[in-house]
């Protein structure tokens, strides 16, 4: 490994080291922690306290932040024996668990590199991640996982081993081991050689490395140091009312991957940070029809963490329940949800909140937490661009704030949090204690790019030198390529990405996730909508119907959803099928698009902001598919190569 170049804001080397930004006082000015000076305080803190649980044969097994400190430990002392190499990495791959978390923190305990991977990546995109990293060790969850590492091991000259997290090794290899093995190995490893590597880390110095999910070209390694997880999980906590152990112990549920750093902050971090427990969601928990709200209705979490996809997810659930309701209790939902609309938006529910929303509380709203697992919760928190304000709106008529969540990976997840006392909807809230946001090349409307600034700003791109400086600025502002508007209060409102901005043949500047947004709101049976028209006259779009997915794989099948069929039943439709609808082979369902399409282009009178075609497209995206990246975000350039012919047509 290269010596490392003189230390500045920013490195992309793993053995290099940065200034932090410290300011003069507050927040930013606090005293530097590494992830073990972090761990082994809360360890001793509350060493009796629940720290993790997670379910076997119907029954909840836990462990204590003790033996959740010592197990960290033991899993570190072997790796050291598998010769895990300082600022080498460890490459985790699997669903949320108790060795997970274990893995993640024993890898940095030893001096590694944490690396946490989606858990449906390719073996080629395994094998990029493990090569980037330098991947001396491997940790995967099961057979499925293993088959796909031994697939390319053969490319990866750095590993050492490779570590299966769950069930029984089907066949021995060498320097395969099961995780009962794996933790028997450091044995000979002693307390005082572990203690000299934790002691020469430094809170400046890299000890994990993200992967972006890559919707516009390769995934880039973001270099997170010590002190981004530790000051960012501190500075979030002066914003949000999260409770402390041990007298109110914080109660999470993880369920989404935890190779996403804000997850991370969030499911790891920020809860080792008040001595919160832990309890892991079954894997399939945000699948279709998935296992999460049995998990919440049985840990009954008193913080909700979630991402605008899960949210729709448990708004359709709702709206079904609604449908399939008596008649007096539909009535009762529907005047429930005007009283808890109009309350919430006037900011009104505090002691002298109205009689009828305080009926209507103990009536459906009360009921309603106790049916989802969250009657206990008392922040609902949502992460990840694509929330809707038809989303936001439907939540606020139940009496649930969901509090926005702004950031990236370069700023080690949070930037901005929204707060119920200070909350303003379609807002993201205001920035975390100690960091700055400034607007740049701002145009007449008062919007431009945000530059942001902290010491939750990461190091920089690994082995990617030209990136970093293109991205980070000298003086230590990362350049986030998000345009929005900074208002006189301090609340950012994010518009979209620099790259998703369509260019008209005039000119002008159209951002079209807020008019996807409108889309998917106006006709319910679209489950992706993608605006085109860089260069041209008009707009068009590009639409994909919800439709069945096959659980094992996640492709998407040709079946409509149960919802999609039953509102083409009540639309005099008869499609069962995306091939019913496509081609315009459905006069009632193109009717239904086209009048959602109308109700949009009355909203202007360019004709340049008017989607004047569209198309139905045979195949939802997906994953696997490509169209969407692993957070499923989609890749437009992507989107663009694949349909580059259909676009051509619009303009034909």
């Amino acid at each position: 490994m290269n010596k490392p170049k003189t230390i500045g804001f920013f490195s992309s080397q793993l053995n290099g080291e940065v200034i932090l930004r410290n300011d003069k006082k507050g927040e930013g000015n606090q005293a530097p922690l590494t992830v073990h000076e972090l761990m082994l305080e809360t360890a001793t803190k509350y060493p009796d306290l629940i720290a993790l649980g997670i379910k076997k044969v119907n029954e909840w097994e836990t462990i204590t932040y003790i033996e959740y400190y010592e197990l960290c430990r033991k899993a570190a002392k072997s790796l050291l024996k598998l010769d895990l190499e300082r600022f080498h990495g460890v490459g985790i791959l699997g669903c949320n668990s108790i060795e997970w978390l274990v893995a993640n923190i024993a890898s940095i305990f030893a001096g590694g590199i944490s690396v946490g991977i989606f858990p449906q990546n390719s073996p080629q995109n395994c094998r990029f991640i493990a090569d980037n990293s330098e991947a001396n060790i491997f940790m995967v969850e099961d057979d499925w996982q293993l088959q796909k590492i031994l697939k390319v091991q053969n490319h990866l000259p750095h590993l050492k081993a490779i570590v299966q997290l769950k069930g029984k090794l089907r066949k021995k290899l060498p320097h395969l081991y099961s995780w009962e093995e794996f933790l028997k190995l450091g044995v000979t490893i002693s307390d005082e050689m572990l203690d000299r590597i934790i002691d020469s880390q430094k809170p400046n110095q890299c000890c994990m490395v993200v992967y972006t999910a890559g919707t516009t070209g390769p995934p880039k390694a973001v270099m997170i140091s010590h002190d981004n997880i530790t000051w960012t999980s501190a500075a979030v906590l002066q914003s949000l009312p999260y409770t402390y152990a041990p007298e109110n112990q914080e109660i999470l549920v993880s369920y989404l991957p935890l190779c996403l750093i804000t997850v991370q902050i969030f499911e790891i971090w920020i809860p080792i940070t008040i001595g919160a427990s832990i309890f892991f969601a079954e894997p399939d928990a945000i699948k279709v029809e998935g296992s999460l709200i049995n998990t919440l209705r049985e840990v009954r979490p008193t913080t909700f963490f979630g991402i605008p996809e899960v949210w729709e997810e448990i708004q359709q659930k709702l709206k079904l329940d609604q449908m399939s309701a008596t008649s007096f209790k539909k009535n009762m939902i529907v005047w429930a949800k005007k009283v808890g609309l109009k309350t919430n938006l006037n900011r009104e529910h505090d002691a002298h909140s109205p009689f009828n929303f305080r009926v209507a509380k103990k009536l459906i709203y009360e009921r309603v937490r106790r049916n989802l697992g969250l009657d206990r919760c008392l922040q609902f928190l949502s992460s990840g661009a694509g929330l809707s304000k038809e989303t936001q709106e439907f939540f606020l008529s139940y009496d649930i704030t969901l509090l926005q969540i702004y950031g990236m990976t370069e700023c080690t997840g949070p930037h901005s949090v929204s707060i119920e006392k200070e909350f303003k909807l379609l807002s993201c809230g205001k920035a975390i204690p100690g960091s700055n946001s400034l607007l740049r090349q701002k145009d007449e409307d008062g919007m431009g790019e945000f530059f942001i600034w902290g010491r939750h700003i990461s190091m920089g791109y690994l082995n990617n030198e030209y990136k970093t400086k293109k991205v980070f600025d000298p003086k230590g502002w990362l350049h986030t390529g998000d345009m929005g508007i900074l208002d006189n209060e301090g609340f950012i409102h994010i518009t979209g990405r620099i790259e998703e901005i369509i260019i008209t043949n005039e000119g002008e500047r159209i951002f079209p996730v807020p008019i996807e947004d409108m889309l998917k709101n106006n006709i319910p049976i679209i489950c992706h909508a993608m605006i085109v028209g860089n260069q041209a006259k008009f707009l068009s779009v590009l639409l994909t119907l919800k439709c069945e997915v096959n659980e094992d794989t996640g492709e998407p099948r040709s079946i409509l959803t149960k919802e999609v069929i039953n509102f083409c039943r009540r639309n005099n439709s008869k499609a069962t099928k995306v091939t019913d609808i496509t081609n315009n082979q459905d006069p009632v369902i193109d009717d239904i698009i086209q009048r959602g399409i109308d109700e949009i282009n009355e909203q202007t009178d360019y004709d340049s902001h008017k989607i004047l075609k569209w198309k139905v497209l045979e195949k939802d995206f997906s994953i696997t598919g490509g169209e969407l990246g692993p957070t499923s975000k989609m890749r437009r350039s992507h989107i663009t190569r694949m349909y580059q012919t259909t676009i051509a047509s619009f303009y034909i």
